[in-house]
């Protein structure tokens, strides 16, 4: 069942009437579509304040000649085990290095391990983006396999070089 949609009036000034509208132009969608996106993002940062589950990204620039910090780093996200799904690590160049973790876990525990990180000696720059996210217990690989493609056959692969 879905939710009835409710209409409602909402008064503000005309200019900031005229920056949302130009907000909603370049988004391609309309004002009820930008103003339940405003409102569902809203009250998911509130959830997420509360410790609730969650998933994040903590996105980092840092500089890896500082001495032992890729190790700390590494340490770090060996300790907190699951709680750690993925990182991405690029280098920008000969010095300073990109890492996006993406964590999973209760929200409070995903700030204080962000803070903990974002405090190490060499992290220049960082930020951490948390959504509140119920799994529902729904862990994904015991429900399902992915089915791997079949690779193609040497004979298949024969023909299609002729």
């Amino acid at each position: 069942m879905t939710d009835q949609l409710v209409r409602f009036g909402v008064a503000m000034e005309s200019s900031l009437l005229e920056e949302f509208d130009q907000l909603v132009e370049a988004r391609g969608g309309t004002r009820s579509e930008a103003l339940r996106d405003l409102a569902r993002a809203a009250i998911a940062k509130r959830k997420v304040r509360r410790g609730v589950e969650a998933v994040g990204t903590l996105t980092l620039i840092y500089d890896h000649h500082v001495r032992d910090l890729s190790e700390k780093l590494t340490e770090l996200q060996h300790d907190l085990g699951e709680k750690i799904r993925s990182t991405l690590h690029i280098h920008l160049d000969h010095e300073h290095c990109l890492e996006i973790i993406v964590m999973q876990g209760r929200s409070d525990d995903l700030h204080s391990v962000a803070e903990r990180i974002l405090a190490l000696k060499g992290v220049l720059h960082g930020a951490i983006e948390v959504y509140a996210h119920d799994s529902g217990h729904h862990h994904h690989a015991e429900h399902h396999e992915h089915k791997k493609q079949a690779a193609p056959s040497k004979a298949r692969k024969r023909a299609k070089q002729a």
